[in-house]
């Protein structure tokens, strides 16, 4: 269904509307046929940002990781400021093995966004994949104060539990400055 919003002068909403069905799919379980639709997406429309962090998050799902790092990076190039592109491109860097590199898209997410959830949780878990279990769980902490999305906040608290306590002798979450800043 079109949204009311949409119209032919809004390209920003026409762009979301084209890929809303792949959302859909996504949300769905379904990453295969929700990658069918962004390349046809993409193919009519190549300057969609949303088509290219889709296809991010589908190939993610999917397990090809590489694909989701170049189809993230291709919605940074054409929309800079796209935060869910920057974290996207966070946690598949991460999972690639670059973890010093989801750091720096994670920090400069929190540079746009300051105490974003999902920007801090891809932070806590590029710290943790980089051996910084302190900064991991402070970070971590710091995200569930955010009131993160429930999947988010699920997927951090596991995280802290895998993680264990930090020395009693540290510094309290409030001091975790020097990672999100």
């Amino acid at each position: 269904m079109k949204s009311s919003h949409t119209t032919e002068s809004d390209p920003d909403a026409v762009r979301w509307d084209a890929v809303e069905e792949a959302a859909e799919l996504l949300l769905q379980r379904n990453p295969r046929d929700a990658l069918y639709l962004l390349r046809t997406v993409v193919r009519n429309d190549p300057r969609n940002p949303y088509a290219y962090y889709y296809i991010g998050a589908s190939m993610l799902e999917v397990g090809r990781f590489d694909e989701a790092v170049d189809a993230y990076k291709a919605a940074l190039r054409l929309s800079p400021r796209y935060l869910a592109a920057r974290i996207g491109l966070s946690h598949a860097v991460r999972i690639s093995g670059e973890p010093t590199l989801a750091m720096e898209h994670a920090q400069r997410a929190l540079e746009q966004c300051p105490g974003d959830g999902d920007a801090l949780f891809a932070l806590g878990l590029a710290l943790a994949a980089g051996g910084d279990k302190i900064g991991a769980v402070r970070t971590l902490h710091a995200c569930l104060a955010a009131h993160p999305e429930l999947e988010v906040t699920l997927e951090a608290q596991a995280m802290l539990e895998r993680l264990g306590p930090v020395e009693e002798d540290e510094p309290d979450d409030d001091a975790c400055s020097d990672e999100i800043e």
